[in-house]
């Protein structure tokens, strides 16, 4: 297929879109004044908020400011434990073969996100034109404070970027060593390795971000944190959304490439003569190591911002907020700690229940890993407060730390519920299996959609039943020291669940390596390797049972997809429950802090713009649906046809190199296109809105955060059943290359895109839609201010067209383009028709 016109049509695209960026912003600047009054302070928003001196209060006999210094100690221990576990998962064995095909793996992915980061310099280039004009221009903040938006946004986004790429450096050196270790004839390494794996990633993760919000705090002048802040959460925010988009799409391209082969050749998983299987282990870290790392990282910074802005706007005394900042993040600090301690805990119990045992449930210590957590979080929680606020009146630090605890036990509860609907051992899943023996894949796709829609219901309630506890706590007395306690309370349920951070990500980054270690120990092809069975049969003193180890790769894939379902709705959830806390900065900012009586009554049903903004933003959350989908179908097809013509299965032993590679370029490509269009579909569409007036877009944002959360739940776990119904098959049924087997493959390939791109990425797109808001909305008001109603008006209406062409883009740009009157139909012989 020949991609030139493709990709210079794109890179038109990219060009275009820059200048039309610059245009709008020279656009505004042109209809701006020269700038605010000096010693005004209410245009420019969050950027303009100052934190107090934060010694000014002690804890413990410790100044605050000192007190919060101490957790870049933490910091240091967490990246510490971090790396110790990279360089003894380097100095684990390998198999030579496994390694190469491991470095092969890493080496693709180096290529992908040395792309994607040139990718991601240009979709910054759009928001740095917006801040640019907006708060130079505009607001008149001046060089100094201007370039501090903009390199902090940078920073942001360099952080998910940078965590990124060490999750994947961590899993593809996992992935080689767990494949090496199942042929010990054991199972406890096979678990072992990939949660040290996780847990490195996610002490490195939560460390970093923690470590940079916490050098804002005590180490730069006050007055210009709020701009550090805001600068950090967009770029964080940004190279999430365009890492979780791209990763999500270009995964689930390879995925369905390598495993429709699997119906139409009848080869085996991960056969080594595909080509595809090379792109689809790229794609398993680009979808789900870089994705998740990216995203963790976004949602543990984005949600501490949201509290920071709630605790400087609503909480008027200025002690007050020194006391809930400081606490905050000590909190923060001392979880960092409990989810080590809690970790070295359940690996003491699960090496003396597991480590000489024959077999495992690979479930059970990852489940017990997450309520020991749980359990050690909110003990933490509890002690902290009472050491830190214990003194003040009210009871405050029990209410506070009942309220972060709400959290703290969805972080434990939801992966409970999300078992029920995903296991392999869930009576949904078996459903799912039951049904395609005698139905087939039509049966098999209906049930899993029974799946997704049940686990809506049953998450919605948990996460509705916990926050409505944070509110009925937040009306005991909170509401004497800030405004809308209601607000804080859910900020702080979102906080809990992020609480055991490195846990979460540990857990979601398991599923990763185990799929990886099976697809390593097929295309090694040590199985027919005369030599190497002499060299493992030396180094384990016994012959390798090669179908026992495939078994144990098999079973444990099997619980990495359990497990990297129960992180979604957690993640999902925490983007839901901290963009209240954001959009609550809006509102304060437009109702003059709640006392404009008429502003406050447009935030209701009554108000038509409000009403008509809920709509849109349902709308906007189904063509994101159907965009990302669109962009994985497009190239699974590119992918498929381009296999199909090329596999090559007498003769070899794997793929080429050359062929390979075609695949990983097709998945590169129909995942940036896709990206693109995405991006600044949903890029403009946030202008626009936030233009066309303030309490529509309330309502916008509003109804994307809650159609959000339903569609995200239902595809997630949907895709999470279908995933292990074929690992059920495969395992427990023991049935490859049976009907049955083919029938729940087609349902994986539907839900492949539902949980690993469409509902993964609303996530991060909701809060960078949130976040961005809070920009353009006050670029809005700022221009109405300015007597410039009409050419607000007009701006949005050249937004809302812009959007408008890159939704038509996200499919008409992204269609197959075949014609349907020239398709190669394989029909029946004659003979064939005629017994029929």
């Amino acid at each position: 297929m020949d991609t030139t016109g493709s990709s210079s049509g794109m890179r038109r695209a990219r060009w275009a879109a820059l200048a039309l960026a610059g245009l709008t912003a020279l656009g505004i600047t042109g209809c701006s004044s020269d700038g605010a009054p000096p010693g005004e302070t209410h245009i420019g928003g969050e950027a303009n908020l100052q934190l107090p001196d934060l010694g000014s209060v002690d804890f413990l006999g410790i100044p605050g400011s000192a007190l919060l210094g101490l957790g870049l100690i933490v910091c240091a221990l967490g990246l510490g434990f971090g790396l110790m576990t990279y360089t003894q998962l380097k100095r684990m064995p390998a198999h030579t073969a496994m390694r190469e095909i491991s470095e092969l793996i890493y080496t693709t992915c180096k290529a992908y996100l040395k792309q994607q980061g040139r990718f991601l310099l240009v979709l910054w280039a759009f928001i740095a034109a917006i801040i640019v004009f907006y708060y130079l221009f505009l607001v008149g903040f001046g060089v100094g404070k201007t370039a501090i938006v903009i390199a902090f946004s940078l920073i942001g986004m360099a952080g998910s970027y940078g965590v990124a790429w060490y999750g994947i450096r961590v899993n593809t050196l996992a992935n080689s060593r767990t494949a090496h270790a199942a042929i010990g004839g054991k199972p406890y390494p096979c678990h072992d390795i990939p949660l040290r794996s996780g847990m490195s990633i996610g002490m490195v993760l939560i460390s970093v971000e923690l470590a940079m919000m916490l050098i804002i705090m005590v180490f730069l002048p006050g007055e210009i944190a709020g701009a550090c802040f805001i600068g950090f959460a967009i770029g964080e925010s940004l190279g999430a959304s365009a890492l979780r988009i791209a990763g999500g799409i270009f995964t689930k391209i390879a995925d369905i490439g390598a495993d429709l082969m699997k119906i139409v050749f009848k080869i085996k998983e991960d056969d080594a003569r595909n080509p595809g299987v090379i792109a689809d282990c790229t794609g398993d870290n680009a979808g789900d190591s870089v994705g998740p790392s990216a995203d963790g990282f976004e949602t543990y910074g984005v949600t501490g911002v949201a509290l920071i802005t709630f605790i400087l706007i609503g909480v008027p005394e200025v002690s007050m907020q020194v006391t809930l900042l400081v606490w905050l993040f000590v909190i923060r600090a001392a979880m960092v700690v409990a989810s080590g301690i809690s970790y070295f805990v359940n690996h003491a119990w699960t090496k003396a229940r597991y480590g000489n045992a024959d077999d495992m449930d690979f479930e059970a210590p990852l489940t017990t890993l997450v309520w020991i957590t749980s359990a050690v979080c909110i003990a933490t929680t509890f002690l902290t407060s009472i050491l830190l606020i214990g003194n003040l009146d009210g009871g405050l630090w029990w209410k506070l730390s009942l309220i972060v605890s709400c959290g703290t036990l969805a972080g434990a509860l939801i992966p409970e519920l999300v078992k029920v609907f995903t296991s392999t051992s869930a009576r949904h899943t078996q459903e799912v299996v039951i049904s395609s023996n005698k139905g087939g894949p039509s049966l098999g796709i209906l049930s899993g959609l029974v799946s997704g829609n049940f686990s809506s219901y049953w998450l919605g309630l948990a996460i509705a039943g916990l926050m409505a506890v944070a509110y009925g706590i937040s009306t005991l007395g909170l509401g004497d020291i800030m405004l809308a306690p209601a607000v804080f309370a859910f900020g702080l349920v979102a906080f809990g669940f992020l609480g055991m951070g490195p846990v979460t990500i540990a857990v979601d980054s398991y599923g990763p390596v185990t799929d990886n270690a099976q697809s390593v120990f097929e295309l090694s092809t040590v199985e027919e390797d005369p030599s190497a069975f002499d060299e493992l049969s030396t180094e384990f003193g016994r012959e390798p049972n090669f179908e026992r180890a495939k078994y144990f790769l098999e079973a444990n894939d099997g619980a990495g997809n359990t497990f990297k379902a129960t992180a979604k709705p957690v993640l999902i959830g925490t983007a839901v429950v901290g963009a209240t806390t954001m959009i609550f900065s809006i509102m304060m900012g437009l109702t003059d802090g709640l006392q404009n009586a008429e502003a406050v009554q447009n935030l209701s049903l009554l108000h038509a713009p409000f009403l008509l903004g809920l709509l849109v933003g349902g709308a906007v959350i189904y063509w994101f649906t159907g965009a990302s989908i669109q962009a994985v179908t497009t190239g699974a097809y590119r992918a498929v046809e381009f296999i199909g013509a090329n596999i090559k299965l007498d003769g070899v032993t794997r793929a080429s190199e050359k062929d390979s590679s075609r695949v990983v370029q097709i998945c590169t490509q129909y995942a940036q296109k896709g990206m693109f269009n995405i991006f600044l579909g949903v890029f403009f569409a946030t202008l626009a809105f936030a233009f066309v007036e303030p309490y529509f877009f309330i309502g916008y944002l509003i109804a994307m955060a809650l159609f959000g959360l339903y569609q995200a739940i239902f595809m997630a776990n949907a895709g999470g059943a279908w995933d292990n119904a074929k690992k059920l098959v495969e395992v427990d049924l023991d049935a490859k290359g049976t009907a049955l087997h083919d029938a729940t493959i087609v349902g994986d390939t539907v839900g492949d895109p539902y949980k690993d791109t469409s509902s993964v990425a609303l996530n991060p797109v909701i809060k960078f839609t949130t976040l961005f808001g809070l920009l353009a909305v006050e670029l809005a008001v700022s221009l109405n201010a300015q007597g410039g109603q009409v050419v607000t008006w007009v701006l949005a209406a050249v937004f809302l067209v812009v959007s408008m062409y890159f939704v038509h883009r996200s499919f008409y740009g992204m269609r197959i383009n075949a014609d349907i009157n020239e398709m190669e139909i394989e029909r029946p012989s004659q003979a064939v028709a005629l017994d029929a």
